[in-house]
């Protein structure tokens, strides 16, 4: 009976831990406005912290065909500048945009420049990365243009390196359900 007990209190413990999801934030866009993310609900989300002098800033294009291609009703990209890796988003709230804009045709959800690591660490992002947060994993982001997958409950799914290309068969896959 003990450990029947203990199992359940362990259990309940877990999801206690987890007190928050997706839904829960809020945050600037890049705009200067706000983005409720409990208007995300029923949607699909990939997070991306994004740079525009970085080797990998070219995923801005896949970015924006995944976007033009699954986005809308079910589906949002939203995009964090950082400048968390070697200074390669240096640029104002208004330059990110104008290069975003200017150079890749950007029209998914850009936000305001954070913190995704570090003493600064925006909240979403200690949400990301802290499973004792989000109830899912621990993860780290090691470079520009990490990704998060959120389902449609704002439960976090997978998180995936720079490298993977936002076409990959896996984000596909995961937008078809499969």
């Amino acid at each position: 009976m003990k450990q029947i007990l203990f199992i359940l209190l362990a259990l309940s413990t877990t999801t206690i831990m987890a007190q928050s999801n997706f839904h829960q934030f809020k945050a600037k866009t890049l705009d200067g406005g706000e983005l409720d993310f409990s208007t995300l609900k029923g949607k699909k989300v990939l997070v991306v912290n994004v740079a525009s002098k970085c080797g990998l800033t070219p995923q801005y294009e896949e970015l924006q065909k995944l976007y033009e291609q699954y986005g809308g009703e079910n589906f949002e990209i939203i995009g964090f500048p950082a400048n968390n890796f070697m200074g390669q988003e240096p640029g104002s709230g208004d330059e990110i945009a104008e290069f975003c804009q200017k150079n890749y045709g950007v029209t998914f959800t850009m936000m305001e420049k954070v913190d995704v690591k570090g003493k600064k660490q925006s909240p979403i992002y200690s949400w990301l990365t802290s499973k004792s947060e989000n109830g899912v994993m621990d993860a780290q982001v090691s470079w520009n243009f990490e990704k998060f997958l959120v389902d449609e409950n704002g439960n976090l799914v997978l998180n995936l390196e720079p490298k993977t290309s936002p076409v990959d068969e896996q984000i596909i896959n995961w937008l078809a359900g499969k």
